[in-house]
């Protein structure tokens, strides 16, 4: 009886190794090396500054990554100062960049990215990182199946013949446009390396929105700020280096292991405050080296503005707000444009084309506002009035439309005036980043102002076989502070 029991122990442990992925195999082994055998592991690649699986759409997901020498961030050593953005004090903007706080050093090898379900596995074969490319390593995948869970394992060696060091997480593909499938989204704003919240984890409300639970998160920029000191990004390697330090806190890198990110640039993620096509050099950073270290990071295998279909009741536009413009300071008039032409066109016909019940507008920059007098830069200022007039009209011309920006240091509601256009700016990431408003300042606009940080978190379901759609500002730690709900023709749904 015992040996019978004995060999049917090991006849299922067999069949259950053989029913493992490559990736859990090669963790099993590496775990009986390290706690069976006690051999020495040497790992000598790490994925400090995280991966992100990003623009999920359809049957396509891509898969970021950057192979890190170093397996910790550098530690932040500097105090900060108590005013608002909390900039270091002291900070030497000329020391070696690798000495820096957040710094993480890169280096060349091998990456494999790993798609898995339960019917699939798809692998991307090996590809080789560089510093030309900062260590990066991309592959997008095809021929996905729709509504489906994901695991994604990325596995990353120095060298073809050199041990590997691995990562995992999953993601959840976008439903067919004929399903009924309810929406959570979760989206935010300007984050500074500096304005952090909480000193091991980096920002509470990454923290926050993941614990949400959300299908997708959209970043609607500002994600990094050359032109902020510690170190200000005076040069390509500066540059580069915002986005290591950013990328590897923990909150940030937490929520990219299990959520689905979709980035919208603006001006400090390219080069400096109200950038266009054509503005000088930010000290050696040019222009065109802001675009090259953007599609580092974020690198899109087609246009800058794209659309994402999410079941029957939801349909998103992110616009492309930088690459396109027209230059601030000429003349406003018919031709003046923040979005050029050709991107006006796609999305007019896309929008009059969709069957989706609600309509999103993801934006950089407000529309509706109302902002500042003495801004210069975006649809509700001046300089862009023609455009931004259009622009409004339209918008409140199409049926359940509805814009979210980012850009403001402040979360607010507002409804335009003239066309009643309905508007949601999340607000930045952190409390230390809220300011350039007055508090007490309310418009006839507004319907919420606060001049603190958190996340927008919007909602789409369904009630008794009715669409809605819910609009819910929360704080740092997730707490509601402010919600609109609707139903189809912008009725508002009285809070119970």
């Amino acid at each position: 009886m015992v040996n019978n029991s004995r060999r049917g122990f090991f006849r299922k442990a067999v069949v259950g190794f053989t029913t493992l992925s490559t990736f859990d195999k090669t963790m099993l082994f590496q775990w009986f090396k390290r706690t069976v055998l006690k051999l020495p592991i040497h790992d000598d690649v790490y994925f400090t500054t995280g991966f992100k699986v990003m623009e999920v759409e359809g049957n396509r997901a891509l898969v970021w990554t950057r192979l890190c020498s170093q397996e910790f961030p550098n530690p932040v050593k500097h105090e900060r100062r108590e005013a608002v953005f909390r900039h270091p004090n002291d900070f030497d903007e000329d020391q070696p960049v690798e000495k820096m706080d957040g710094a993480v050093k890169g280096c060349s090898g091998v990456v494999r990215f790993r798609l898995i379900n339960k019917k699939d596995e798809m692998d991307s074969g090996w590809i080789t990182t560089s510093e030309e490319n900062d260590f990066t390593a991309k592959f997008l995948f095809g021929n996905l199946r729709e509504d489906e869970k994901y695991k994604v394992e990325i596995e990353g060696r120095s060298s073809a013949k050199g041990p590997s060091r691995f990562a995992s997480g999953k993601f959840k593909t976008t439903p067919p446009a004929r399903q009924e499938t309810p929406l959570n989204l979760v989206t935010s704003t300007c984050q500074y390396f500096w304005s952090f919240d909480d000193e091991q984890r980096g920002f509470k409300t990454y923290d926050s929105m993941r614990r949400l639970k959300p299908d997708i998160y959209i970043h609607t920029g500002d994600y990094i700020y050359y032109d902020k000191p510690g170190p200000l990004a005076i040069t390509v390697e500066k540059a580069r280096h915002k986005w290591h330090a950013m990328d590897s806190w923990t909150s940030i890198r937490k929520l990219y292991e299990e959520v689905p990110v979709y980035m919208i640039k603006d001006d400090h993620d390219l080069l400096r405050d109200d950038v266009y096509p054509g503005m000088p050099a930010y000290g050696q950073l040019s222009y065109s080296d802001g675009l090259k270290i953007w599609y580092e990071n974020v690198p899109l295998d087609d246009k800058p503005y794209r659309t994402i279909r999410w079941g029957k009741d939801i349909q998103i536009w992110m616009v492309e707000g930088r690459e396109y413009r027209s230059p601030n300071n000429l003349e406003d008039s018919e031709v003046k444009s923040i979005w050029g032409s050709e991107q006006k066109k796609w999305f007019m016909e896309g929008v009059e084309a969709s069957d989706a019940t609600f309509k999103l507008l993801f934006t950089a920059t407000p529309v509706v506002g109302p902002d500042r007098a003495t801004k210069k830069d975006n649809h509700a200022n001046a300089v862009f009035r023609t455009e931004g007039n259009w622009l409004r009209q339209y918008l409140s011309n199409q049926k359940n439309m509805y814009v979210v920006n980012g850009d403001r240091h402040w979360q607010y509601v507002s409804q335009d005036l003239k066309t009643g256009l309905w508007e949601f700016g999340s607000g930045p990431v952190s409390d230390y980043h809220a300011q350039g408003w007055d508090p007490d300042d309310v418009r006839p606009e507004h319907r919420f102002l606060r001049l603190k940080g958190g996340f927008l978190n919007i909602r789409v379901d369904r009630k008794n076989h009715r669409p809605l759609i819910s609009f819910s500002h929360r704080d740092v730690d997730g707490k509601v502070v402010h919600e609109e709900k609707f139903g189809p023709g912008h009725k508002r749904v009285e809070r119970q």
